[in-house]
């Protein structure tokens, strides 16, 4: 209350930005008539004066205006597209490192252009970050033509690329790419041997569009590269034949009141998409599983050493009970494929993990995918979080304005339009049942098409989008369906949305990145009667959106209505509710049916009323709410690897960008050695308590080298003495590998050594914190915090990852025996993923190898006597 008495007084914070942005606004105009009557040589010669400018001390601040009207000429002179005014202050939001709000049709992708020659002028790449290929392809090609104007590089990255033409578009100034490509870019660099492989530079500025979709609806999908692990698919195929014989427990109640009216196998839960079993649920799988041969007989599937098999019986119920083909997957060319719950898109190449993918694939009787085992991940999240400076735009950020400033300190700016809207966005109309709503929407439909009137209709499932055409074509009305099956012709199917009496079905339309233009895309065919096209459909009302149900999230809503309207166009929208849909059943329906029989409601009627709608958008905040903890609940989980991620790959780079890692090694080496004396050797104890044979046995087995022990002790040597002999004998062991091997082969073979042991000890800690997250949470169950435990587990872990590290580089370069003839390249072959275990022959000495006395250490470094290994004949 205090918040909106403040904000009549002294007005809000979006509006003080807004005011303060359109003074700017008047300065940049002040710039247009003399840049206007430059020659575009001269036009162009003013990228090398901002240049020189900023060389010589001016701030971007400061040059801003004159920038923003340069590339406003520019761009009018090479596009044919004159920026706005309210376009310039979407610019400087964008520069000021926020997220610029604007609704369709008020040309984000020509506001982009504006902060992006800005800070490419200081010599670093802008990234401008779409949804998909697509978009990447036709924003950066239609841009590049302006920034070629001015004086800048443009490169277009999408999947599949080669690496010679990823590296050459990465080199440019402005970068238009995925965010998907992006983040397994920098994950794929961050497993490359060569400084030469890596194709991302410095992480300076990125605009990413449709900024709510990635950085929202996304965020809980982590990007990993993984590569093949065991294969269970036996094991599913087992489970999967019983699942179907398990029962649900229906409980009622809440708190301590729940009673069990049916006792069964299971309960669930859908808003979290978890399964629990009963106790008679736990006893009747063991049977099952026991009698299948999948589970010992007397063991029990929490034992630790049934983890896996738990997993595996909890990801088929989940893919039989939760999980609906058509809703969350298709299935197509003997594949499950996974389809986005908010852009209704499939997802080629994605798979769930924990075993889920599997789980499905063996329901769904298809080929049984083995599992994989990550080998690098990262969230969007922490990825985005690495630019110097990021913002964004799209249409409908300010919904989670307080998860984006919290998580990425990304404030959200409302931009004015550039003409008011003019869309009728009507009540909803709330049904007890299924089908008497979606008879309301054909009825709906009719009478739009008795006014010639376009209807764009939204669905959340392609289950739904399939029933309401099945309706449409029952009822003889033409139209088009645009959901993860009709990808293909996703173009053709938007750009004939908004013609006259056109009927389109759409599951989810955030992110499809085209504008719905009234009397349909103008393009060769109708060129000379398009204007009186567009005419009709704006005497039609314009565009009417449908919706068919409420979605979790307001903003996919706002999304759907977002696409009636477009500047300053008529239009209209209204969403169909019943008591039966997803939402309503699971969060508002006990409250809406109380309220629907205090107004009286029938069957067959509709109601329209202020408190269900209030009712509604109640439910909507809470399922953001809980999405919006799901997704700070796994950010901190990732912040942790985030951590660990930082410390492994600046240690990669360090040995990717260093030819000679010698001196590394020899550190590692030497410390070890001191360590394992001094365990063996502790000053703390009486010297004939020292375990002489177990030091002598552990040399021997980590760094291959027989000394005499016994007689240095003899001798009244000092530990340190003792540490400094082993590490001479060493030393010397390892001058005669570099006898058989050149010293810049043994320099490459050094590197490869430690980057292999890096990536092949992190991938394993990759696993057991997979383990460990999976079963973190039970710690819940003895008041323990999940969160806190998880940290301190795994910084556990990852101290002792470095000491493995350590340990596995200092032995494999302390043991390994190396044949080297012309042809080999002995660190070839450690980069070209052979085992850990490497076996390399003996070979007779070169020439210039010394005479050895037959009690000598062979020069070979196998830690043997001469006579007993190249000296035995």
């Amino acid at each position: 209350m205090i918040a909106k008495f403040l904000a009549k007084i002294v007005g809000t914070r979006n509006n003080r930005l807004i005011k303060e942005y359109s003074k700017i606004v008047v300065s940049i105009n002040s710039y247009a008539e003399d840049i206007a009557n430059l020659s575009d040589n001269d036009l162009q010669a003013k990228t090398q004066f901002f240049r020189s400018e900023l060389a010589d001390g001016k701030t971007q601040e400061e040059i801003l205006p004159e920038v923003f009207a340069v590339a406003r000429e520019a761009s009018k002179r090479v596009l044919g597209l004159y920026h706005h005014d309210v376009q310039l202050i979407g610019g400087m939001v964008l520069n000021d490192g926020n997220i610029a709000e604007m609704g369709t049709g008020e040309g984000k992708t020509l506001v982009a252009t504006l902060p992006t020659y800005l800070n490419a002028l200081a010599g670093k790449s802008v990234y401008i970050v779409t949804v998909n290929d697509y978009l990447a392809n036709r924003d950066g090609r239609q841009m590049a033509e302006l920034f070629t104007f001015l004086g800048l590089s443009t490169g277009i990255i999408t999947a599949n690329m080669e690496h010679e033409n990823k590296l050459e578009q990465y080199s440019c100034d402005v970068i238009y790419a995925t965010n998907n490509e992006l983040g397994f870019d920098y994950l794929r660099d961050n497993m490359a041997f060569e400084l030469e492989q890596k194709v991302q530079k410095k992480l300076n500025f990125a605009i990413i569009d449709e900024v709510d979709s990635i950085l929202i609806d996304e965020a809980r999908t982590p990007l990993i590269i993984s590569g093949p692990s065991d294969d269970y698919s036996s094991v599913y195929e087992a489970i999967n034949k019983f699942i179907p014989d398990f029962s649900e427990q229906i409980e009622s109640g809440e708190g301590k009141e729940i009673t069990i009216d049916v006792i069964g196998d299971y309960t669930k839960d859908e808003k979290h998409k978890s399964i629990f079993l009963s106790d008679r649920g736990h006893e009747k799988a063991e049977d099952l599983l026991v009698k299948q041969g999948v589970l010992k007989d007397n063991s029990s599937l929490y034992d630790a050493s049934n983890i896996l098999l738990l997993q595996h019986f909890n990801a088929a119920l989940k893919a039989h009970i939760i999980y609906q083909k058509d809703v969350d997957y298709v299935v197509e060319n003997d594949e499950v494929v996974i389809v986005d719950e908010f852009t209704g898109r499939k997802m080629a190449g994605r798979r769930w993990s924990e075993g889920l993918h599997q789980a499905i694939e063996a329901k769904e009787s298809v080929s049984i995918k083995k599992e994989n085992q990550t080998l690098a991940s990262i969230t969007f999240q922490n990825y985005f979080r690495m630019y110097d400076k990021l913002s964004g735009m799209t249409g409908t950020a300010d919904t989670e304005a307080a998860e984006l400033k919290d998580i990425y300190n990304l404030e959200v700016v409302i931009v004015p339009p550039n003409k008011l809207s003019m869309r009728d966005d009507r009540a909803d109309q709330v049904y007890l049942t299924i089908t008497e709503k979606f008879d309301a929407i054909v009825k709906d439909v009719n009478e739009c098409q008795a006014k010639k009137q376009p209807v764009l209709i939204g669905t959340g499932s392609i289950e739904t989008s399939e029933v309401i055409s099945q309706l449409l074509t029952k009822n003889k009305i033409k139209h088009n369906v645009l959901n993860a099956k009709q990808h293909e012709r996703e173009a053709e199917i938007i750009a004939s949305a908004g013609a006259l009496s056109s009927v389109t079905i759409a599951t989810n339309m955030a992110g499809r990145g085209t504008d719905i233009v009234l009397g349909g895309k103008q393009d060769d065919k109708n060129k000379d009667n398009w204007q009186e096209l567009h005419d009709s459909v704006v005497a039609s009302g314009g565009l009417h959106i449908i919706g068919t149900e409420r979605n979790e999230s307001r903003r996919v809503d706002n999304q759907l209505r977002g696409r009636s309207g477009r500047q300053g166009d008529p239009g209209s929208t209204r969403f169909y509710l019943s008591l039966e849909d997803n939402l309503m059943r699971i969060f508002a329906s006990e409250k809406m049916a109380g309220i629907m029989k205090k107004l009286g409601m029938e069957e067959g009627e509709a109601i329209e009323h202020k408190m269900i709608n209030r009712a509604i958008e109640n439910a909507q905040r809470k399922v953001e709410t809980m999405n919006y903890d799901s997704r700070k609940n796994l950010l901190e989980y990732d912040n942790v690897s985030s951590d660990q991620r930082k410390v492994i790959y600046g240690w990669r780079d360090e040995l990717i960008a260093s030819d000679d890692v010698y001196d590394k090694f020899i550190v590692m080496r030497d410390e070890a050695v001191n360590d394992l004396v001094n365990e063996y050797f502790d000053s703390a104890i009486a010297e004939d308590k020292w375990d002489v044979e177990s030091l002598n046995n552990s040399l021997k087995a980590d760094f291959a080298i027989e000394v005499p022990l016994q007689q240095w002790l003899d001798e009244k040597l000092e530990v340190d003495e003792i540490s400094s002999k082993v590490i001479e004998g060493l030393n010397e062991v390892y001058k005669h590998k570099e006898g058989i091997a050149t010293s810049e082969q043994m320099r490459s073979f050094e590197k490869a050594i430690m980057l292999q042991t890096l990536d092949n000890n992190w991938k394993e800690h990759l696993a057991s914190m997979d383990y460990l997250r999976g079963s973190i949470n039970l710690r819940g169950y003895a008041q323990k915090n999940p969160i806190q435990e998880y940290k301190e587990e795994s910084f556990k872990m990852f101290s002792n990852l470095l000491e493995d590290i350590n340990k596995d580089i200092v032995k494999t370069l302390s043991t390994v025996q190396i044949n080297q003839t012309e042809e080999q390249n002995i660190a070839d072959e450690v980069q070209q993923e052979q085992p850990k275990q490497m076996n390399y022959n003996h070979q007779e000495p070169p020439e210039s190898v010394k005479k050895l006395g037959r009690n000598d250490p062979c020069y070979c470094g196998s830690g043997k006597k001469y006579k007993q290994c190249h000296g035995k004949r």
